[in-house]
């Protein structure tokens, strides 16, 4: 009662505690759901057109991609070239799926479900669908009857765990391919639009027409600019800006890095050699004379022994003619060999029988109606173990029947190749490596490299001192996946847009080799600094200015002859010049020369004219006209086809361009 009267007496206060305590509770928990929402939308990566892209999104699709990959071209495994290429077609296909979509949407163009049954499943499919391998016959065509057959079996309920994932594989498959073509269509389809919207008219008819008709041949006198010194001209800092600004928009860039890097080669020491060939000394006796060699060479040995017949093709050479040596017998072992940085040795298992080197295989039709289909000849590598014990212990005619996912296949031995010599062989063998004991030695003389050299400057001085070579990697984006060809060394793009120029990396281990970087440059802007494109405009402007100091020496000359003369030159032809042409006689590209030719009259000689090699003068000779009348339809039919062809790329790519993008990528690889 006592405890009561206290709460009674504390009632108000009490009651201020609890509502703070719930305002609290309250807050924490609007500030906690705020966190989760800042927090999702840091785990988009990306923004395209104004869509996020959640990273789960991103994975699923790359992880379908990646067992379309598997079926399309049965490989199971990936290396870290081919998963970055998957990875970056996964980026690309969303880039253009999301950046068309938005715009056809703003247009109201779609794809219906009626168009896109009938592209996928309907009399005619799509292209995308008639090239897929898992839709043909036994002919090798693409047959509807395969894909409806597909299509049914995939949506089939069942209980079993491995027919379950092979049903969602299938199913992830077709997805794959059905969103295929509704991007490719729905491409296919705004283009078409633009394609009759963009069409040559009557003037542009005329034009290339009379481009094409008229000609003439033109004597010239060219002195290239490398002819002058250098010296003679004087470039200044705001002919460069000028130049700068004038051609700013070919410098868009995006943010990137620059480094250079130094290679500490992961090798084995001598040490590493001998502690190596010590333990094959150990197994030597054993590997001769046990009777469980499977055990000794699976348990120590870089090539596993499961009794493969080798013939005398497939053996290694180096034991040929051991194994086939007249007299081998059973139990005859080589003595312990170093070569190319392997310790090894072979024991005969088995010799002095035949088998032969291949056979060939008939698939028997599973259903009622269907053909069989000819395999062709396989070595028994090339099958699956199952098919091939059954195949190479068969005879010819008789068939058989295995296991295969949800169902059987039957085969039929066609025929079988002549039996060869054959022996088993047992291989004891060990590729040397660095052992833990040398990485870390290695390790500590990348780290103490680091120590010593704090700058770029001491960085590069101290390689050189060491004969060590510096490679340069420039125009790192952020989404780069590897640094040249160092395996494993995206980390290295990470600290790249991480670290401070003129910064020293840690050490990274990229494959068999350490790595140490140091960052040499920081490009953050939108297009190039002046001074990473100030070698190509110093070249640029002293060109202007040494076409400027012909041009003046020439001032004044009334005949191509007398321009030849102060040129040091001989006059040169260029027969056949017309607006199509690309080259002007030898001077290579000129389209300035060449346009100045045509609007000249015949027999005049030009002022000195600058060009891109040089500086020219010209005399033009009578101009000729080819025989033939202007077809106005014919020529806006070929002028339209024209740009029809390069019209779908250059618009999905400007699509793309002009797009905002928000790429986030490189925060989740």
């Amino acid at each position: 009662m006592a405890t009561l009267q206290k709460i009674r007496n504390h009632g108000v206060l009490l009651i201020v505690i609890v509502g703070l305590a719930m305002l609290a509770f309250i807050m924490g928990d609007f500030l906690n759901s705020g966190s989760s929402f800042f927090n999702r939308s840091r785990e988009n990566v990306a923004t395209i057109a104004g869509k996020d892209i959640h990273y789960t999104a991103y994975e699923a699709a790359k992880d379908q991609l990646t067992e379309v990959y598997k079926i399309e071209t049965g490989r199971s495994t990936f290396d870290e070239d081919l998963t970055n290429q998957l990875r970056n077609q996964v980026w690309q296909m969303m880039l253009m799926d999301y950046s068309l979509r938005a715009q056809a949407e703003a247009i109201g163009m779609d794809i219906t479900a009626d168009e896109l049954s009938e592209l996928c499943i309907g009399e005619n499919p799509h292209q995308i669908i008639r090239a897929r391998r898992a839709f043909y016959d036994e002919t090798g065509n693409f047959s509807r009857e395969a894909l409806v057959r597909f299509l049914n079996s995939i949506e089939q309920e069942v209980d079993d765990p491995e027919q379950a994932a092979n049903l969602k594989q299938a199913k992830n498959y077709w997805m794959y391919w059905e969103s295929a073509v509704r991007m490719t269509y729905l491409q296919e389809k705004y283009t078409n639009l633009l394609q009759n919207l963009i069409c040559a008219n009557s003037l542009d008819a005329e034009f290339a027409y009379d481009a094409r008709q008229t000609s003439v041949n033109v004597q010239y006198a060219m002195q290239p600019y490398y002819a002058v010194a250098d010296s003679l001209v004087t470039v200044s800092n705001s002919d460069i800006k000028r130049l700068y600004n004038q051609h700013k928009a070919l410098y868009k860039q995006t943010p990137n890095r620059a480094i250079a890097y130094i290679s500490f080669p992961i090798q084995p020491s001598q040490d590493d050699y001998a502690a190596a060939e010590a333990m094959l000394r150990g197994l030597e006796e054993e590997f001769k004379t046990t009777d469980d060699v499977t055990m000794v060479v699976n348990m120590n040995s870089d090539i596993t022994y499961d009794g493969r017949d080798y013939s005398m093709e497939t053996i290694p050479a180096k034991y040929k003619d051991f194994a086939f040596a007249k007299g081998a017998k059973a139990g005859q072992t080589t003595d312990l060999t170093f070569e190319d940085g392997t310790f090894s040795m072979a024991r005969i298992m088995q010799c002095g029988y035949s088998m032969p080197d291949s056979v060939e295989l008939k698939l028997i039709a599973a259903e009622e109606g269907q053909e069989d289909q000819e395999l062709g000849w396989f070595t028994a590598d090339a099958l699956n173990k199952d098919i091939a014990e059954k195949s190479f212990a068969g005879k010819r005619g008789e068939k058989f029947t295995i296991a295969a996912g949800m169902g059987e296949q039957t085969f039929e031995i066609l025929d079988i190749a002549k039996a060869t010599p054959k022996v088993k062989l047992a291989i004891l063998e060990t590729n040397v490596t660095a052992s833990s004991k040398t990485r870390s030695i290695l390790y500590n003389s990348a780290k103490q490299f680091i120590v010593a050299n704090s700058t770029e400057e001491a960085f590069r001085n101290a390689a050189a001192e060491q004969g060590m070579t510096v490679n340069p990697q420039y125009n790192l984006d952020k989404n780069t996946d590897k640094v040249g060809e160092l395996p494993s060394s995206r980390q290295i793009v990470r600290w790249a847009f991480e670290a401070k120029e003129g910064q020293i990396s840690d050490v990274f281990e990229c494959g068999d080799q350490f790595i140490v970087a140091v960052l040499t440059e920081v490009n953050e802007g939108d297009y190039r600094s002046l001074e990473s494109v100030r070698a190509e405009l110093t070249m640029e402007a002293t060109n202007e200015k040494k076409a400027e100091y012909i041009q003046k020496n020439l001032a004044g000359i009334t005949s191509l002859e007398e321009a030849a003369e102060k040129m040091g030159v001989e006059i040169q032809i260029a027969e056949n010049v017309n607006l199509n042409a690309y080259r002007f006689g030898n001077a290579g590209a000129e389209p300035a020369i060449i346009g100045k030719a045509l609007a000249m009259e015949a027999n005049t000689v030009s002022e000195p004219l600058k060009g891109n090699m040089g500086v020219f003068v010209i005399k033009v000779g009578q101009k000729t006209t080819a025989e033939g009348e202007l077809n106005v339809e014919q020529e806006k039919q070929q002028l339209t086809a024209r740009t029809a062809y390069s019209l779908p790329y250059q618009a999905i790519s400007l699509i793309e361009e002009k797009t905002e993008v928000k790429d986030n990528r490189a925060n989740f690889q």
